[in-house]
């Protein structure tokens, strides 16, 4: 039956008998098949009205879809990015298991006029990407690149700080950042920036960041009010400085995916002072309704990679000009606002086993100030120290990887420590 079936199939081709020939040679003659040639990718090109050549638009898996218009004055790229994470922790003799969608992310950049004009705006939507302003608003700023010693960029974004927190949510090695980095960092302000990543001209060498900002933080609006009912203006200045002795190389990704057989090193210090912000963690954190603080901050990073070996090591602090605030709400109730002042370091390593598989491992510790906010002191004594060690699997670089990682949370003694271990899903397209 498979016989006849494969016959009937046959082309009729097959069964015609060449010219000149007997019957003894009329067998069928089976062409084998030929391979049908495949289209060679070309871009899409978009037609205009009135038929001139207009866009072209491309795609690649983990950095999205860009057009480009076609005098190439205008270029746009949308790309998503979502985390999908389960948790498991154990404490006190009891489980709880968390399954969540952890981030979802829009991303639209490109240039305008130039490409040395670009501009850059990410939108949020995950539950955990919120403070108390529901704006989905992270990223939203223009730079002008083409005078190398003094880049220029203005809106909203990662103040210019620690190397723990500039760099980006994707470019992790572990799941989450360290405790000391959610605690002491500036994450994001409103303001303008001078910048450069090759200051002088010396291969990378050297760079640095000037940042003037707001101070609140992001997505902030006028209706944080002290307790004379005004908004008192305030400013946040950082400035921070770069040496790559060996030259510049991707510094603000953890994990060495390259492994390079270069070493390379870079070395980076900052200092900051808030004026008058109404947030709690100086740039965000809760609003203040009894005044005012003025917060000093300071770190020291270092970021070193040879080989599939990655190193980030950092230390930071931060000190307000007084512990807190007392006054007296609308219905007579004593209310007290507290600075939170503290310090912490971190040590993060990891290593390439093969080109898609690293093993890492971290250690960081906060410490707070003897009269700064109980509630710190409470996390320090609880959490304040984490030792952790992670599993990756980088199915496209940082675009796309499983990681998986466990952490054992403790504070002054380990009597009662916290367990946790968390599975995650980062993709970006």
């Amino acid at each position: 039956m498979i016989l006849l079936i494969m016959a009937w199939s046959m082309p009729r081709a097959a069964w015609a008998q060449p010219s000149g020939q007997g019957a003894a040679a009329a067998q069928p003659v089976l062409t084998p098949p030929q391979p049908v040639p495949q289209p060679v990718p070309q871009p899409v090109v978009v037609t205009t009205a009135k038929g001139s050549q207009g866009a072209t638009v491309s795609a690649e898996p983990g950095k999205g879809f860009t057009v480009t218009s076609a005098d190439e004055r205008l270029q746009t790229t949308l790309r998503a990015r979502i985390q999908l994470r389960n948790t498991l922790q154990h404490e006190n003799d009891a489980y709880t298991n968390e399954a969540q969608v952890r981030t979802v992310r829009l991303v639209l950049h490109g240039y305008v006029l130039q490409p040395e004009l670009k501009y850059t705006i990410q939108l949020a939507f995950g539950g955990n990407d919120f403070d108390t302003n529901a704006s989905p608003i992270f990223d939203a700023f223009i730079e002008y690149l083409k005078v190398r010693d003094l880049n220029v960029r203005v809106g909203q974004y990662f103040v210019p700080f620690d190397r723990g927190r500039t760099i980006r949510e994707f470019a992790l090695q572990f799941v989450d950042r360290q405790i000391v980095v959610r605690e002491l960092t500036l994450d994001r302000d409103l303001g303008v920036m001078l910048s450069s990543q090759d200051l002088f001209g010396v291969r990378g060498v050297l760079a640095y960041n000037l940042f003037v900002g707001a101070g609140d933080g992001r997505n902030r609006f006028a209706d944080i009010k002290n307790r004379n009912g005004t908004q008192k203006p305030g400013a946040l200045v950082v400035g921070r400085f770069i040496v790559r002795p060996m030259g510049p190389f991707d510094d603000d990704q953890e994990a060495d995916l390259t492994r390079g057989a270069t070493p390379r090193l870079a070395l980076g210090v900052a200092g900051g002072y808030n004026l008058s912000t109404s947030r709690k963690q100086s740039t965000y954190g809760d609003a203040l309704t009894q005044g005012t603080f003025n917060y000093a901050h300071a770190a020291a990073d270092l970021v070193f990679k040879w080989r599939g070996f990655a190193l980030l090591s950092e230390a930071v602090l931060r000190d307000a000009n007084k512990n807190r605030h007392v006054g007296i709400d609308a219905t007579g109730a004593t209310v007290t606002d507290w600075s939170r002042s503290g310090y912490g370091y971190l040590v993060q390593v990891g290593q390439m086993l093969t080109d898609k598989v690293e093993v890492v491992a971290r250690w960081d510790e906060l410490r707070a100030s003897e009269r700064t906010d109980p509630a710190l002191r409470d996390l320090v004594a609880s959490a304040g120290r984490q030792a952790g060690v992670g599993f990756n699997i980088y199915l496209n670089g940082h675009a796309f990887k499983l990681q998986s990682d466990y952490f054992f949370i403790f504070g002054k003694d380990a009597d009662n420590p916290r367990h946790a271990a968390r599975v995650q899903l980062d993709a970006s397209f």
